[in-house]
């Protein structure tokens, strides 16, 4: 019977094998205390193994909370541990409630990680995974291989009118954006219903696409209850749109994937709230493991951060997160690296030094929105900024090459 396989970074005050067995019994057939329904047999079929444990560093002080150590003495270590899909089939939320469920709360840990998780091929026949991914976000936004998108989020992120958004996008259409979406702060708001809005961004979309040939994606944020959901993207869909946005750590698992299944709009996937799953060194979720979950549920896009971000995570962990969007999962489960959070132009030259790639959608707020000539100038900068990285020249260069990158470099590149 085939099996999954998770890795956790663990500490423990006791020793590693037996804290191992707990977390495997944990999450099995096994509870605290041997109960009579549980047979040799029912272990044979169901009880998870440990199937391998690689012994790390010793510490004095625990990462978190749990079990004091009779010693003094934490220990930390990777394990493998694995369960028949017969456990919980194909079923995405019991799935990550065995691979993490209680884990974080068990005494016997004072530091829990889910670092990856392996899924056999078998899912590829169940999860259809992305509908768009990355081929499929450049075929409907028509940007061909060799560049990233360029995107940027609406700006102030709530407040303005449909109106008043819809003459932003305008000027960011006319100017040559590739993307742009609702920032997670704006649902439905007393000034700016949805379906309002919808309805006059999609008015300058459509017409700018009849008159260009080009159709700028717009992500609509239709995070919200299921049915509200389910009328949102409806409407997203009869006005023309081509993309939707959910805040996926929200909406959660289940309704992310009930809005994949559609298949008819790229799923913009933000990932608002990852810090209280990753932040801490041991607790949480590794984005190895998180976008693999998501790419299951069918999102096309997740956001990675970006080099040099406002936040708190490095730039060897953003590396690390575009990687593990671009590596194939189950033959072909793309899904398209968001890069965001502070950006202007000025990372793009580090951006593509670090990953060697164009597969991505580049996103820029304030670097855009308050750029000294305006947004459309934002976006020209934008533009300029990845051809310099692409064809190798410096932020230095760059700036002398081109007029709108360089008028970032004076405003953005002193902070």
């Amino acid at each position: 019977m085939e099996r999954i396989t998770a890795t956790y970074y663990i500490e423990t005050p006791y020793a590693v094998e037996k804290a191992a067995q707990v977390l495997a019994g944990e999450q099995s057939s096994g509870t605290f205390v041997a109960v009579p329904g549980e047979t040799e047999a029912i272990k044979q079929r169901f009880a998870a193994r440990v199937e391998e444990i690689e012994e790390l560093e010793t510490v004095r002080e625990p990462a978190i909370p749990g079990a004091i150590s009779p010693s003094g003495q934490y220990h930390r270590a990777m394990v493998k541990v694995s369960w028949s899909i017969e456990n919980f089939g194909y079923n995405l939320p019991t799935m990550v409630s065995t691979l993490q469920g209680n884990l974080y709360e068990i005494t016997q840990f004072t530091g829990l990680k889910l670092m990856d998780l392996e899924v056999p091929s078998s899912f590829a026949a169940h999860f259809s995974g992305p509908n768009f991914g990355i081929k499929g976000c450049r075929e409907l936004t028509g940007v061909a291989m060799g560049r990233p998108l360029i995107g940027t989020i609406i700006k102030p992120s709530i407040g303005m009118s449909p109106e008043e958004t819809a003459a932003l996008v305008k000027t960011l259409a006319k100017a040559g954006i590739d993307f742009i979406k609702d920032d997670e702060l704006m649902g439905s708001s007393a000034n700016s219903p949805f379906d309002k809005r919808v309805e006059a961004i999609m008015k300058v979309i459509n017409e700018h696409a009849d008159k260009t040939g080009k159709k700028v994606m717009y992500a609509f944020n239709i995070s919200d209850e299921m049915d509200a959901m389910y009328r949102h993207y409806d409407k997203v869909l009869v006005s023309g749109g081509t993309c939707a946005m959910i805040s996926i750590n929200s909406v959660g698992l289940a309704g992310v994937k009930a809005i994949c299944d559609r298949g008819e709009l790229a799923i913009h996937a933000h990932r608002n709230g990852w810090g209280m799953l990753n932040r801490h060194p041991l607790l949480g979720i590794d984005f190895r493991a998180y976008q693999k979950i998501w790419r299951l549920a069918g999102v096309d896009q997740l956001h990675v951060n970006g080099i040099q971000n406002k936040f708190w995570e490095s730039d060897d962990s953003v590396v690390n997160s575009i990687e593990a969007c671009l590596k194939p999962m189950l033959g072909g489960y793309e899904v398209m690296p968001v890069v965001s959070s502070g950006q202007w132009g000025g990372q793009a030259p580090e951006t593509y030094r670090r990953t060697s790639t164009t597969d991505l959608l580049y996103m820029a707020g304030g670097g855009i929105m308050a750029h000294p000539a305006g947004p459309a100038g934002g976006v020209r900068a934008l533009q300029q900024a990845w051809e310099a990285a692409v064809n190798g020249l410096s932020v230095e260069e760059a700036a002398k090459k081109y007029e709108e990158f360089g008028l970032s470099v004076e405003k953005f590149g002193k902070k």
